[in-house]
């Protein structure tokens, strides 16, 4: 399993929000070039950036930014927050961005999704489901920054599209992602079973390395970590197993930022 570090992006700067609410939105010193630098020289190979003001508002304010950020940058970039349109697509990939992740529409819209797919490639395309759990446990798919129910499950999302169509799939449950209490391990299992040709990207609740192993002993094919990262709660030798390009444990004593 690979450990993909996350920037959420408002306005330029870095921020974590907590279960999804930008009014309980914690903001962090470093800029978003600043600490790009520091997961690459933690050895990560790919970062996962979402704009923000994009998924409330569908304004490309951090445009310039990401495409800085996916040019100047060693790692390759996913980004995502308000793609809806074959449009922003196409500007994310021209602008060095190396894989687009499609949330809300993925679920709204799966023809055209279909098409994107078609048009740009699976391994270009990462589909985005954010989910809560109902009263039996079975994971909803919730859409537009999670304010609004989908009226299906996950499963019956991904059902939607062909088989063989998708490669890469982040989930995230929102009744965790912020809190650091814990990943949801029994949905991603779940999904692996389920869907095994999909390349599983599991987000939210990772608060040390003992749920990165807990994680990757599910089968996931990757981990979304923002907020303990930022906040340093995992020390880089505990981090190594999980990227790829990571420094032998003599080159480097620092821990994660």
């Amino acid at each position: 399993m690979e450990l993909i570090p996350a920037i959420d992006l408002i306005q330029g700067a870095c921020v974590r929000l907590r279960q999804g609410d930008f009014a309980a939105a914690t903001h962090y010193r470093r800029s978003p070039q600043q600490q790009l630098r520091q997961y690459a020289g933690l050895g990560a190979r790919w970062v996962h950036v979402v704009d923000l003001d994009g998924a409330r508002a569908g304004v490309r304010a951090n445009h310039a930014l990401i495409a800085t950020l996916a040019t100047t940058g060693s790692q390759r970039l996913q980004v995502g927050g308000g793609v809806r349109s074959t449009a922003a697509v196409e500007l994310l990939l021209e602008s060095g961005v190396a894989r687009v992740v499609v949330g809300s529409v993925a679920a709204e819209d799966p023809q055209q999704v279909c098409g994107w797919l078609e048009r740009f490639g699976p391994e270009r395309l990462c589909l985005a489901f954010d989910v809560r759990a109902d009263a039996s446990g079975v994971p909803q798919v919730r859409t537009r920054g999670w304010a609004q129910a989908a009226n299906l499950t996950l499963w019956e999302a991904l059902e939607r599209f062909p088989p063989g169509a998708l490669r890469h799939v982040l989930c995230t449950d929102t009744a965790r992602d912020g809190l650091m209490a814990g990943a949801n391990l029994a949905l991603y299992a779940q999904a692996v079973r389920r869907f095994p040709g999909i390349h599983w990207q599991a987000s939210g609740g990772v608060r040390d390395a003992a749920d990165l192993h807990a994680l990757a002993a599910t089968g996931v094919a990757a981990a979304v970590c923002g907020k303990a990262l930022l906040e340093e709660r995992i020390a880089t030798p505990e981090l190594r197993p999980f990227l790829p390009d990571a420094s032998s444990p003599a080159s480097t004593s620092a821990t994660a930022g």
